[in-house]
């Protein structure tokens, strides 16, 4: 049976009005739901907002669970006029544009020197096959940080620097953890937010976002 693990950090309500809420397994510092789809074992972590709780609980799946794939789904800020809300999408590759070493060795904001560019690539054939499924979905550049982006100003500026789609705030530490463990991802996102929406926008649109992209993330692992 293949181990899957997600990690959902808010939008936790969506996987449980999709799948029910199953006893939980608890571990230090984390509590897992465990789900079976099909010929699948899932294990869900709620692991809150941000690059730093993404990335532990990425790492935690991958060592203790041994998942053998991650999928992350959640709501996004869009960038441009296009991302409008509930406009759901794939993330091909992510920005870290808040990891800054410039002033040390001159390389491009947003670079990690083992990769080639600022854009940390998500896996490809999973990318590919997700598409194969879900034609719709739009290609995507994740711009990710930890930091809530609202105003309409902020969002121009991360699409005019680095030609990123939509924002957010665990997309680069859970692709980072899954390329260095060379465990392949999977990263859908809706847009609750638009390009002028900031916080309140986001509160109205949450939860219809987060149902929108539970149901098709849930269409594609059914899948694979």
């Amino acid at each position: 049976m293949k181990n899957i693990g997600m990690i959902v950090a808010v939008e936790i309500e969506a996987v449980l009005n999709k799948y029910g809420k199953p006893s939980e397994l608890k571990y230090p510092g984390f509590s897992v739901y465990q789900y079976e789809i099909e010929d699948k074992n899932l294990y869900v972590i709620h692991s809150g907002a941000g690059e730093i709780a993404a990335t532990m609980a990425t790492q935690f799946l991958i060592s203790q669970l041994q998942v053998e794939f991650i999928v992350n789904f959640g709501v996004v800020g869009g960038l441009t006029e296009e991302m409008a809300l509930a406009r759901t999408c794939i993330v091909e590759s992510v920005v870290h544009y808040d990891f800054d070493t410039s002033e040390a060795d001159g390389t491009d904001v947003g670079r990690y020197l083992e990769y080639p560019t600022v854009y940390i690539p998500t896996t490809k054939e999973i990318l590919d096959k997700a598409l194969t499924i879900e034609p719709d979905l739009k290609s995507v550049i994740c711009a990710s940080a930890d930091k809530f982006v609202g105003s309409e100003k902020k969002k121009r500026a991360l699409h005019n620097i680095f030609k990123a789609d939509i924002c957010e705030m665990e997309a680069a530490g859970i692709v980072l953890t899954c390329n260095r463990n060379k465990v392949p991802c999977l990263l859908i996102k809706t847009v609750s937010d638009s390009i002028s929406g900031g916080a309140e926008e986001f509160f109205y649109a949450v939860d219809e976002s987060a149902r929108v992209c539970m149901e098709i993330t849930h269409k594609i692992i059914s899948s694979f």
